[in-house]
């Protein structure tokens, strides 16, 4: 039985250097993120590819993840120079970004083991969630493991709540409602056991509705694989209530960060399973502080060069048959 070992992590603003070559940064996008490039230069940008890569390899007890999705990176450039750090003996990583139209250049992408999967050009899309400009946005890849089995990844990272939880709630319904159409049109396409792996920073926890109401993500493996709609199993439930979190706000620690799966993986007699209690944090030493466990922040106008991001990674493993 293969096992493949999934990660997710919101990396916080990775730009490319300020003084980025035109082709690589619009002038719209550079006026707008200008206050956030002050101190950010070719140096600091390689201090925050060290840090975060020394993390990455630790994953997996030190061979690295095998799929790793990706938010808050600005373009490719930055996510190839990553990999670059990612120097782990058999591993040949791949990667698979968007150019969204986000206000703020930040966008979703996944970085897997070419040696195990192969990606497929043509059953890639996103979709950018519309306010009065294009925000955030919803990635979709396919990936065939060496077994021949398809893996389909759905990569989120959905509007903030910088205009306060309720104000701005009913942008992430939006991207919910969105991604629910793309399980539904999945498993239309490819047979309700398609298996489908949705991870990213919702921006909301596993019991707001938006989660639950709209993306159809539930804590009952039972109602994903006997119930009639496109329902996904939220693999953060058996964290919740354990004072852990992959962000923290004001002392308050939220679980934005998440996987959810399809019937497809849920159930346990399909070509992939779950491990009881799959998902985990993933924290190494220096990356929380504070009574809280507060992610040590890099940041970007002030940059900490002991810090890495203000999420926590999160990691499950799903075994193949």
């Amino acid at each position: 039985m293969k096992s493949h070992f999934i990660a997710w992590w919101n990396v916080e603003n990775l730009f490319d250097v300020k003084d980025a070559p035109p082709n690589r940064r619009p002038e719209k996008l550079k006026r707008k993120i200008k206050a956030d490039l002050w101190n950010w230069t070719a140096d600091v940008l390689a201090q925050k590819l060290t840090n975060l890569s020394r993390i990455i390899v630790q994953m997996n007890a030190g061979a690295g993840p095998d799929i790793l999705g990706v938010c808050e990176v600005e373009n490719r450039h930055v996510m190839l120079q990553l990999t670059e750090k990612l120097q782990i003996p058999g591993r040949n990583y791949g990667i698979i970004n968007s150019d969204s139209s986000d206000n703020r250049g930040i966008d979703v992408g996944f970085i897997y083991d070419q040696n195990r999967y192969q990606f497929n050009p043509n059953e890639w899309f996103q979709h950018a969630i519309i306010k009065r400009y294009a925000t955030r946005e919803i990635v979709q890849a396919t990936l065939r493991t060496t077994q021949g089995n398809e893996l389909i990844l759905i990569g989120n990272h959905w509007p903030s709540r910088s205009a306060g939880q309720y104000a701005s709630e009913p942008f992430r319904i939006i991207a919910a409602e969105t991604l629910s159409y793309f399980v539904q049109r999945i498993q239309e396409e490819k047979g309700n056991d398609a298996a489908i792996v949705v991870m990213g920073d919702f921006n909301d926890e596993p019991f707001n509705r938006s989660v639950t109401d709209y993306a159809l993500s539930v804590r009952s493996r039972s109602k994903v694989v006997y119930g009639q709609n496109p329902y996904l199993y939220n693999l953060m439930w058996p964290l919740m209530g354990k004072r852990i979190a992959s962000y923290v706000f004001a002392g308050r620690p939220l679980m934005i960060d998440q996987f959810l799966v399809s019937k497809g993986i849920a159930k346990k007699s399909g070509l992939f399973r779950l491990r009881e209690d799959a998902a985990t944090l993933v924290q190494f030493d220096g990356m929380v502080q504070g009574r809280y466990d507060t992610p040590v922040r890099f940041g970007q106008t002030q940059p900490d060069f002991s810090g890495y991001s203000d999420h926590l990674p999160i990691a499950f493993v799903l075994e193949e048959k």
